[in-house]
């Protein structure tokens, strides 16, 4: 208990500035690379000359399927994470030993229920992410596809470990296992790709042989936790330790999932008014507005890694000093990092504004139609134009699930994702068309942000009257 307490206290003392560093950055780089894997596959996919657009194409069909296994992931490894920092802060070591053990089982498990799902499963769940735009874009979905599949319970596995393994105290551990992961797949695709030309299967392979290693090296790392003391008894399924940590999560959970039900409302949408453009519905160029909008969201998950990694970082800090009753630090800290993800989200706009055009090109534009580059230029501009409001809606929400209040948080995801992403999704293309899709992100920021901005001003009331006492 010593050891525990003496590689803690620092969370309680040391500079707030100096700990958001030294947590955070760690944490963005390593949802940065987790991002990465699904980017880099399309990056390459979209460069070679026999995939283009409709490898493109493929690659978003596919990776929502691939963030429901991350929201799974999450769930675990986030509500797991926050519920040992309160533990041990509170000194109760034994808790989270067991919430850690019992989150390794449940992460296996849930990563073999997935695969088996997906496997039996294929056929319907392509067709619903709008895998049956055309022909060739269906083919290549499911190649990607079931190669992606097999891979699933290393990689719900190794993202449930990351925050465990931050919250241990090791971020720069999480950070390497996933950079590692990322690192042989930016070495293998091209290889698979270009040299061996295996093309969507290629690109999944490379994928998963990366997130085998990133598993490997968190199981390496169980064994030598530094403030987390596991035993035998602590490998099973804890009930009662479950209950306790599983809704701490679920706003991850809920964030992702709920995001994938924006996705494939957007997609459904897309493949939809698609048809109806005079251009779009051309068999030839049918599978551009699909390729466009994931290539948008790709880049709109990185901004976003970053702005999760910043405040997914500050949870092991801002749960322990809960637990240690300094809630003036966890009141400096929100201020913090209220102000940088605003400036996140006001460099991104820069650049989305600025240079579209750059930004499609570094994914295959100069082997396609002005139509695909004229269709993400406006994309890139009208989708991602709320930026700002929509990086501090994220610091807030995942603020709330270190303080403890998953729910209020959960709510704010899902109105967010669900009702205004989904709901907007549906009803602007049916006066804007095809625009219409585009709208509907800014549309929901904004909406959200006004729900965000009064628990902001709630929050910190509470951690005054907080301090006060």
């Amino acid at each position: 208990m010593e050891t525990t307490s003496n590689n803690q206290k620092h969370l309680a003392e040391a500079p707030v500035g100096g700990l958001m560093r030294r947590y955070a950055i760690p944490c963005i780089i390593s949802l940065l690379v987790a991002a990465l894997y699904n980017i880099v596959d399309q990056i390459f996919i979209a460069n070679a000359d026999y995939l283009g657009s409709y490898g493109n194409a493929a690659n978003t069909v596919v990776y929502p399927l691939t963030v429901v296994a991350l929201a799974v992931a999450v769930m675990i490894g986030d509500g797991c994470c926050a519920f040992v920092s309160l533990s041990l802060g509170a000194k109760e070591d034994d808790k989270a030993g067991g919430s850690v053990g019992s989150a390794v089982i449940l992460s296996v498990l849930s990563g073999v229920v997935i695969m088996v799902l997906y496997l039996l499963l294929q056929n319907p769940i392509l067709t619903l992410f709008g895998g049956t735009v055309n022909a060739e874009t269906f083919a290549q979905s499911k190649e990607y596809f079931f190669w992606i599949t097999i891979g699933i319970p290393f990689y719900v596995f190794g993202q449930a470990m990351n925050p465990i393994i931050r919250s241990d105290g090791s971020p720069k551990f999480a950070m390497i296992s996933t950079l590692a992961g990322a690192v042989v797949n930016i070495i293998l695709d091209p290889i698979f790709i270009f040299t061996f030309r295996w093309g969507m299967m290629g690109a999944a392979i490379a994928t998963v042989l990366g997130q085998v290693l990133t598993a490997v090296l968190a199981v390496w790392y169980l064994y030598r936790m530094k403030s987390v003391r596991l035993t035998k008894s602590s490998f099973r399924l804890h009930p009662e330790l479950m209950r306790r940590y599983l809704p701490l999560g679920i706003c991850s959970f809920l964030s992702q999932i709920s995001l994938v039900a924006a996705m494939a409302a957007i997609n459904s949408m897309v493949r939809k008014y698609g048809a109806l453009d005079p251009v779009f519905g051309q068999a030839e160029y049918a599978q551009i507005p699909m390729a466009v909008i994931g290539i948008v969201m790709k880049f709109f998950q990185i901004v976003i890694s970053i702005v999760v990694g910043m405040a997914a970082g500050c949870i092991p800090i801002v749960g322990y000093n809960m637990g240690a009753g300094r809630p003036d630090r966890a009141k400096g800290i929100f201020t913090r990092l209220l102000i940088a993800e605003a400036a996140v989200g006001a460099v991104a706009l820069l650049i989305v504004e600025l240079l579209p055009k750059q930004l499609i090109g570094i994914f295959g534009a100069a082997g396609e139609s002005s139509y695909y580059t004229e269709f993400a230029i406006r994309s890139f501009r009208i989708y991602l134009c709320m930026m700002i409001p929509a990086c501090v809606n994220k610091a807030a929400f995942i603020f709330l699930q270190s303080l403890g209040k998953p729910w209020i948080s959960t709510m704010l995801s899902m109105i967010r994702e669900v009702v205004f992403g989904v709901g907007f999704a549906v009803l602007l293309p049916i006066w804007f068309g095809l625009d219409g899709v585009l709208y509907s992100m800014p549309v929901s920021d904004i909406c959200t942000f006004i729900a965000s901005a009064v628990v902001i001003v709630l929050t910190y009331r509470e951690l005054n009257r907080a301090a006060e006492k």
